[in-house]
């Protein structure tokens, strides 16, 4: 099941995607399914002009990412790999959605983009075991873990960085079937592949993930883990297009703006 988040000018309202040939619907629900069961209302609305999907979901509290997670990145960002998993925060003030535009900072001359793999929390999560984990995970997301790398390498924390407003597309829905253990991880800016990573190459997974913050920390209903990304991050600028891709779920994709 794919769960998506869109407007048609009015308020953001849910939807099943379902797809029929080379057409998508979305089938459009009674109610936001993080909190109810996921119920058809019979109006159907086929996806394209007048429709805008919107970020698959706005974190109640909170966006918990995971550096350096792929051996290859942390190699190419000049790291080891740690040996527990280093977890910083996005705020949800950071999270858009497909084809929102990632605007840059005045205070940046170097962002780069990382495609990741993110986890929906579907319920309170506290000290949960692995094993247990999917039965308080809604469904998976693609995500971009925008980044201020010059203000990464001089502030000694990544706040500022990492959690500057539309740094973190979020799209284009939540797949709740998805096999997050072996699935492709890719980015293409303009057109071009920059990233060709797989998550069953992540030091840790997403059960053990999901256990570990657990432990730290309670999830509520609608939080988001990114899982790291793979090695390939580069730079972007005005007028770029990035897409982030994870397999079985598709693409998301952001034009990138700076202000004059």
């Amino acid at each position: 099941m794919r769960i998506a988040r869109f407007t048609t000018g009015d308020d953001p309202r849910f939807a099943l995607v379902q797809q029929e040939g080379d057409r998508t619907y979305l089938a459009v629900l009674g109610g936001d399914p993080l909190y109810m069961p996921a119920m058809p209302t019979g109006e159907r609305i086929e996806l394209g002009d007048g429709v805008r999907l919107l970020a698959p979901v706005i974190p109640r509290s909170k966006v918990v990412a995971v550096g350096k997670n792929y051996a290859d990145h942390a190699k190419e960002m000049g790291g080891e790999v740690p040996a527990a998993p280093l977890l910083f925060f996005k705020p949800n003030t950071a999270v858009v959605g497909p084809d929102d535009p990632v605007v840059l900072p005045e205070f940046t001359r170097e962002v780069s983009y990382e495609a990741e793999l993110a986890v929906v929390i579907s319920k309170v999560c506290k000290d949960v075991e692995p094993e247990d984990v999917r039965r308080y995970v809604l469904g998976y997301t693609v995500a971009n873990d925008v980044t201020a790398r010059d203000a990464q390498r001089t502030d000694g924390q990544w706040a500022r960085a990492k959690g500057f407003d539309t740094s973190c597309p979020l799209g284009p829905w939540i797949d709740t079937d998805l096999n997050p253990e072996d699935v492709a991880v890719r980015s293409r800016v303009n057109g071009e592949l920059k990233q060709d990573g797989r998550t069953s190459d992540m030091v840790f997974d997403v059960s053990f993930l999901v256990s570990y913050i657990s432990r730290a920390m309670t999830l509520l209903p609608g939080d988001v883990i990114l899982t790291g990304t793979p090695a390939g991050v580069g730079r972007i600028d005005h007028g770029d297009r990035v897409e982030c891709e994870v397999e079985g779920i598709g693409v998301l994709a952001n034009p990138v703006f700076r202000r004059a």
